[in-house]
């Protein structure tokens, strides 16, 4: 393979991606409000001569290289969160501007520049021949991450009726090539009170005051030590082999679970009575070797929660938001951990490329790049969650990840990516499916999934 001819391909293509990212952040495209960016992206990629482009049901984009029957998917989610306070960005998020290190908006980095060097890292293999023999390579726009993660890929899978022999994800790498992440849930906790009037509180009994007790737990949950000392043993536990004997070597390479209240709701007859319900969302981040069940038995097991008895209820979230295109697939907001081993043959197809093009050390574009980059392993993880949740987590089609951007920009205002990034994953893509060798693997290419919940999702 001729590395320098991908390279300068990419590297050809940078102003193309550039003006093609600029175009995607300038349609606001919040989750279930992705029409626009889908329609820009088909464009595109029909101009770049895609043998075939689709919208499916869900409004997932989808473009085709190749005749082959067996499938490489790159997967790029299009939807992104909202602005937040318009005062903390310097400049407009949805026009924002560029210099000749990097562009500035809203999606930039989470994650429509990864569609950008998917859509042209294709077009590559295509000019120089690179998709391999008996193969076609699939490059998806998918909607609604933000709000599901992984919900478009059921919808792939069970409706679509599309399984590939494996998937690269676009989500923001830093400049690494990542393995796994940890997986999360959306729990939720009601608790009941009795209303009366505020003029005596006595009468009732005040859901909000049970919740502050509640609220207490699920901190000290999330920030104790493991010791003996402490009655509510923190979720740092499972990076001990006391604790987590199968799996603490997988938990110390994710990092630890986590648990924070991320919404708070009531109800109360008026501004002058007793509260009479009180509920919160917690958002959990789930190391290797728990599961739902220990999720949600941790919350149940907390002193308050007893203390509280009947009148408190824990649950898990489900989602059922229609999609832009008014489809809606109701799934469970559990989110399984995966973990790749780092001798698997789609994880070693990257590496190897990344490899021959660029080295052996990650790159960085400016000094801020850099500054997260520098003395961090070429492979390595997420700290966040992303659709390999569904694809690997779920389904076991090994997924593994490479992207422009940073996850530091995701989420965060004033957001931007680097137009080096955006050549450097291009070209990785592009040479990574001549490299891909299915016959080196050695069993299972998972180190860890999840156990799933059995709950019947169609």
């Amino acid at each position: 393979m001729d590395f320098e001819a991908i390279k300068k391909a990419a590297e050809k293509y940078g102003p193309d991606m550039t003006k093609f990212l600029r175009d995607m952040i300038a349609i606001p495209s919040e989750s279930c409000e992705e029409k626009g960016v889908v329609h820009r992206i088909k464009e595109e990629m029909e101009k770049l001569g895609y043998d075939k482009v689709e919208i499916d049901g869900l409004g997932n984009v989808i473009g085709w290289m190749g005749k082959g029957d067996k499938i490489i998917a790159i997967d790029s989610h299009i939807d992104t969160v909202g602005i937040g306070n318009i005062n903390n960005w310097t400049d407009d998020p949805y026009k924002g501007y560029e210099t000749d290190k990097i562009i500035y908006g809203r999606g930039g980095s989470d994650q429509e520049g990864g569609m950008a060097s998917a859509t042209y890292g294709a077009r590559i293999m295509k000019d120089l021949g690179l998709i391999p023999e008996g193969y076609k390579i699939m490059v998806v726009g998918s909607v609604q991450e933000e709000d599901c993660d992984g919900m478009c890929w059921q919808y792939i899978y069970n409706v679509d009726k599309i399984v590939p022999e494996f998937v690269i994800s676009t989500e923001p790498t830093d400049g690494g090539i990542y393995r796994g992440h940890r997986g999360r849930m959306e729990i939720r906790v009601d608790v009941k009170g009795v209303s009366c009037h505020g003029s005596a509180p006595e009468r009732g009994d005040n859901a909000i005051y049970k919740m502050a007790d509640i609220l207490q737990d699920v901190r000290a949950l999330n920030e104790n030590p493991a010791d003996d000392k402490v009655e509510i043993k923190g979720l740092v536990k499972m990076l001990d082999p006391k604790y987590n004997p199968e799996h603490y070597e997988d938990a110390r390479f994710l990092g630890r679970g986590t648990c924070t209240v991320s919404q708070i709701f009531y109800t109360s007859p008026s501004r002058c009575a007793v509260a009479d319900s009180c509920a919160i969302s917690i958002d959990r981040r789930m190391t290797a070797g728990e599961t739902y069940k220990t999720c949600l038995k941790e919350i149940e097991d907390l002193p308050s929660v007893k203390k509280y008895g009947d009148d408190v209820k824990v649950s898990m979230y489900w989602y059922d938001r229609p999609a832009w295109t008014g489809e809606v697939y109701k799934t469970e907001c559990f989110f399984p951990t995966w973990i790749n081993k780092e001798s698997a043959p789609h994880v070693k197809a990257l590496a190897d490329a990344y490899h021959a093009l660029w080295g052996q050390e990650r790159i960085w574009a400016d000094d801020k790049a850099k500054s997260t980059r520098v003395g961090r392993p070429l492979i390595d993880k997420w700290t966040f969650s992303t659709n390999g949740v569904a694809i690997q987590g779920r389904y076991g089609i090994p997924c593994v990840g490479f992207g422009p951007g940073a996850e530091s920009q995701a989420h965060a205002p004033n957001e931007i990516t680097w137009k080096q990034d955006l050549v450097v994953c291009a070209s990785v893509l592009a040479a990574a499916p001549m490299l891909y060798k299915p016959e080196a693997g050695k069993g299972s290419a998972t180190s860890f999934r999840q156990e799933l919940t059995g709950n019947d999702i169609k």
